[in-house]
């Protein structure tokens, strides 16, 4: 076999992907998902506090297996490697000694939610996000989330650091520095995890921990100060140089070759988020709005550095020189549920069957777990199919997508969701769909927060498993926003973009525009909206606005 191949590696909010590329046309020759075995069972998360931590042998474990697993399809693979890739979820730092090695991983941490990484939803940041918020904006110096929004979130680097120093003085004063999950990775396989020496990626730096060049890197040392001392000294021990994904960050360590069953030679790719990635790998191009459309959403513009000069867009997450397609600015806003939302209603549907079904005594001799479970399956597909045959009226019920706060436009992980309009009549299928017009005005606020903000969108490019396996909520989603949307055809865009990076990291193509132009996949389909259907919806979208504010005045 003579192809030169890569891997991309997605890391998600559930499992860890492996993607094996062939670099000259693209074609997915193999794949491998495996769940993380810690994170499946519910370990070290507390939703009721909204903590969620995953372990880091959850990432190691699941790494080996994937990466063995698509090499083991076919015995000529595993030499024809070149590069690998990684995408992960983000904002998800840990805390690390001077090696890098994260504090999980020492016998003392071992079983601390705290010396685990903090997953990109843990909101448990909230009071320490509101505080970097007010020094930022009160104190002398420069205002550090002038680039992100002008709101730092909870979701992010410095304000889940922040909680653990002060949530648990034991890890704070262990910790020597922090690394992103996104980081971390990259710098394991290649034997470089010194925290201070790390050049960190463009992409996680810029959008989760405000480093800009404008102010020479991280923001300094005497603004930390103002917040805790041990903040200061991890940000003295933090390298201020970043690297967008198309360079390579180093080669395998002949230990991690072994592990995987790749020669020492592979190149690794200097790492960034999974929905930026997704981006790349989905077809975005310049005012082209990708939207990653799963549990949650992240919404990724990229335009020409020259045509944004002087534009700072207000409440999103961030515009980054280089985070989505390097020399190109990127932006991000997005959601913090979608999926969720209609998970959310499927659990609360599921409560009864789960919890009174079994101890009915007519149901003795039955299999109880495979109804439970066959009923489980079925909700949201009958849901749809009812919701669907709903007239689309003027008076429907007004639901906010707010469940797990709001991440943009203007981040408030304080506010919650809501419906309004609820009778006696009110159905789940109603509110069902309550619930997914809801996610679909959330939508139309980000897209009418850029054109505000002087950024136009040209398209709508939509991935991710609700774009692929709903149409209902696609229609939906087209007819609020009265924009065609495309839907590009790789089930796997994540992972196709981490090759795509690795293509270029291996030398394959001399940019990331140009892999994707010899690597995509193209679009699947394209949901053209209902013009009828967008003007009631434009009424209905004012009273969205107004529960909004209302909503937003309770809080």
């Amino acid at each position: 076999m003579d192809n030169k191949l890569v891997i991309g590696v997605d890391y998600g909010t559930d499992s860890c992907r492996a993607l094996l590329v062939d670099i000259a046309t693209g074609k997915e020759l193999a794949t491998s998902v495996m769940h993380y075995p810690r994170w499946s069972k519910g370990l070290y998360c507390d939703p009721g506090k909204n903590q969620y931590r995953q372990h880091p042998l959850d990432y190691i474990e699941s790494l080996e297996y994937v990466i063995r697993d698509v090499l083991s399809k076919n015995a000529g693979y595993a030499p024809c490697v070149k590069a690998i890739s990684i995408d992960t979820t983000g904002s998800t730092p840990v805390a690390v000694n001077q090696e890098g090695v994260p504090l999980a991983l020492l016998p003392r941490f071992a079983e601390n939610p705290n010396a685990m990484f903090v997953l990109w939803k843990d909101h448990t940041a909230v009071a320490e996000a509101d505080e970097i918020n007010r020094l930022a904006h009160q104190w002398d110096g420069v205002d550090y989330t002038r680039y992100s929004g002008g709101i730092y979130s909870s979701e992010w680097f410095w304000a889940k650091l922040l909680h653990v120093l002060r949530d648990d003085p034991e890890v704070g004063k262990a910790a020597f520095s922090w690394m992103e999950h996104s980081d971390w990775m990259p710098a394991l396989l290649c034997g470089k995890t010194n925290p201070a020496t790390l050049k960190r990626n463009r992409c996680t730096a810029g959008h989760k921990a405000m480093w800009h060049e404008e102010w020479g890197g991280f923001p300094a040392e005497s603004f930390f100060a103002g917040l805790h001392l041990q903040m200061a000294a991890i940000r003295k021990n933090m390298n201020d140089v970043t690297v967008t994904s198309d360079h390579a960050l180093g080669t395998l360590t002949q230990e991690w070759a072994d592990r995987l069953g790749l020669n020492p030679s592979v190149l690794v790719g200097v790492g960034a988020l999974d929905a930026h990635i997704g981006a790349v790998g989905g077809g975005i191009k310049p005012y082209y709005l990708s939207k990653v459309i799963g549990t949650s959403t992240c919404d990724m513009l990229v335009a020409p550095l020259d045509e944004m000069k002087g534009i700072f867009v207000k409440g999103i997450c961030g515009q980054v020189d280089g985070s989505i397609i390097p020399n190109m600015l990127g932006m991000e806003a997005g959601q913090s549920a979608f999926g969720d939302i209609y998970a959310w209603l499927k659990k609360l549907l599921m409560w009864p069957v789960e919890n009174i079904l079994e101890h009915a005594g007519s149901m003795k001799g039955l299999d109880v777990d495979s109804l439970i479970e066959e009923i489980s399956a079925q909700i949201i597909p009958k849901l749809t199919e009812e919701a669907g045959k709903i007239e689309l009226t003027e008076s429907s019920m007004i639901a906010l997508d707010w469940m797990n706060g709001r991440r943009t436009p203007d981040a408030n992980q304080t506010l919650r969701g809501a419906i309004a309009g609820l009778t006696l009549g009110t159905d789940a299928p109603r509110i069902f769909r309550a619930l997914v017009e809801a996610t679909a005005f959330g939508s139309k606020a980000i897209v009418d927060r850029f054109m505000k903000e002087g950024v136009r969108i040209d398209g709508i490019i939509a991935l991710g498993g609700v774009a692929q396996k709903s149409p209902f909520t696609m229609h939906i989603l087209s007819d609020v926003i009265g924009t065609p949307i495309k839907v590009a055809a790789s089930e796997q865009t994540c992972a196709l973009g981490a090759a795509m990076c690795a293509a270029v990291v291996a030398g394959g193509y001399p940019t990331v525009a140009d892999a994707q132009k010899a690597m995509g996949q193209g679009f699947a389909c394209e949901y053209v909206p209902n013009m009828e259907n967008h003007k009631t919806y434009m009424n209905l979208y004012q009273k969205y606005l107004e529960l909004g504010r209302y909503s937003e005045k309770l809080m």
